[in-house]
């Protein structure tokens, strides 16, 4: 091996030392919301999964903010984040959203389409945002996917006094539509960025888990 590779080898850090940094453990605790979204989204728990994505949402904005107010953090350590937050938002606004409608549908195969163009937005927003980043400092191209969950729990809070049958054809009709705006070229602000706007994510997280807490009793 050449000198210079083996030194540029000793000097990358060990994978693991990255889970100690602040804003990767706010991530991967909105996965850990997330897991449990999807969990209770196949047990058919809708309103247990709904507190689950909306934290997801919650730890998501918060790693960025602590992220943007943290002294030292290298370029590497930045990297890192960016990718990982990549990575969980896939699962989080991607495949978590897409299981709850296959799960409401009792796993009918003619969801399947439906589904697949909700976790293909995704994956195509993702690797958009990923090359060309945001379209000016404070505009995203396409609605956030961060919104998909937003809206999805909000929708959600509807189920238990609309018959099944309609409100399973307007959530279906939502998610297509949340896709639609995903992959758009319409510009939307970056709501995640203002720390305004985080608490008030905060007080809207918090009031969900109180409406969908006091349904579960």
């Amino acid at each position: 091996m050449a000198p210079g590779k083996e030194e540029s080898l000793e000097l990358q850090p060990a994978i693991i030392s990255y889970v100690k940094d602040l804003p990767n453990v706010c991530s991967l605790a909105g996965l850990a919301c997330t897991i449990l979204a999807i969990y209770f989204s196949i047990l058919g728990v809708y309103d247990a999964a709904m507190i689950g994505m909306i934290w997801a949402v919650a730890f998501d904005w918060a790693d960025g903010l602590i992220a943007r107010k943290m002294k030292g953090r290298i370029d590497s350590d930045r990297l890192f984040g960016g990718q990982l937050d990549l990575l969980i938002d896939i699962v989080s606004y991607g495949a978590s959203p897409a299981i709850l409608l296959l799960s409401y549908g009792d796993l009918d195969p003619i969801l399947l389409p439906v589904a697949f163009i909700m976790l293909s937005a995704a994956a195509i927003r993702l690797s958009y945002f990923s090359t060309f980043g945001l379209s000016d400092e404070s505009q995203y191209t396409g609605l956030a996917l961060d919104n998909n969950n937003i809206v999805l729990v909000f929708i959600f809070l509807f189920e238990s006094v609309v018959p099944h049958e309609v409100f399973a054809v307007v959530l279906y009709i939502s998610a297509l539509g949340l896709a639609a705006l995903n992959v758009s070229q319409i510009k939307t602000p970056k709501f995640s960025g203002v720390p305004r706007n985080v608490y008030l994510l905060a007080f809207y997280t918090l009031g969900i888990t109180g409406m969908y807490g006091w349904k579960l009793l």
